[in-house]
């Protein structure tokens, strides 16, 4: 891996997982010193998380973590409703009917009692954007995804851990895949609204609480 994809990736997570809080100042001779490359690859890695909106430039040598507020949740929202509401029709018009009946089966069998269950379920909804990608089989479509999803990491974690909210959750992730499996794209676009709307309710619901960095995603 490139120096500049190292410095990348360590910055990405680190903001998507509050290490990096918003406001954070990110000097270039501090981080260049603590991620261990030159000034170079570091200002090509700043450079990427500013097209991604996740830093600022406040100076020339100077870039800030960029706040979110409860305006930037509901236009992110906004756009990932018609993408994903997108994705699901064009799914469900794909004829992926084994893969999404496995995926609703899968939820199906979700179990949300511990940590280890819940990490399980997280992978279980990656693996299900994944599918949603590959079916959808929209490369324009699937970029502007990732963009979203890259912000979603950051915004569900600075939403309050809600149990009986994640429940839903997985019997809303469960509707999309039967209803993309039956091939029935009205039903699909459908049951993705409702989630989304549930989602984005309980996110900005819970916007009211202290952050905390032990929170989980909440859809």
């Amino acid at each position: 891996m490139r120096a500049s994809d190292r410095a990348y990736s360590a910055l990405l997570e680190e903001i998507q997982t509050g290490v990096l809080a918003p406001g954070t100042v990110l000097g270039e001779v501090e981080q260049s010193a603590r991620l261990g490359v030159s000034r170079t690859p570091l200002r090509a890695a700043l450079a990427r998380l500013i097209a991604d909106g996740l830093v600022a430039q406040a100076s020339p040598r100077v870039t800030v973590v960029t706040a979110v507020n409860g305006d930037d949740i509901r236009s992110l929202f906004v756009v990932r409703r018609a993408l994903e509401e997108t994705a699901a029709r064009l799914a469900a018009t794909s004829g992926e009917t084994e893969r999404f009946a496995a995926l609703t089966a899968a939820f199906d069998a979700a179990r949300l009692d511990g940590d280890a269950a819940r990490d399980a379920y997280y992978r279980l909804i990656a693996e299900f954007d994944a599918a949603l990608d590959d079916a959808a089989a929209n490369d324009y479509l699937s970029s502007a995804l990732r963009t979203v999803r890259t912000h979603l990491v950051r915004v569900r974690r600075l939403a309050r851990y809600q149990p009986e909210r994640l429940a839903a959750s997985v019997a809303e992730h469960r509707l999309i895949a039967a209803a993309i499996a039956a091939g029935d794209a009205d039903l699909a676009a459908h049951a993705t609204h409702v989630h989304l709307h549930n989602a984005l309710t309980s996110i900005l619901d819970s916007l009211d609480d202290a952050p905390s960095p032990h929170r989980k995603a909440l859809a």
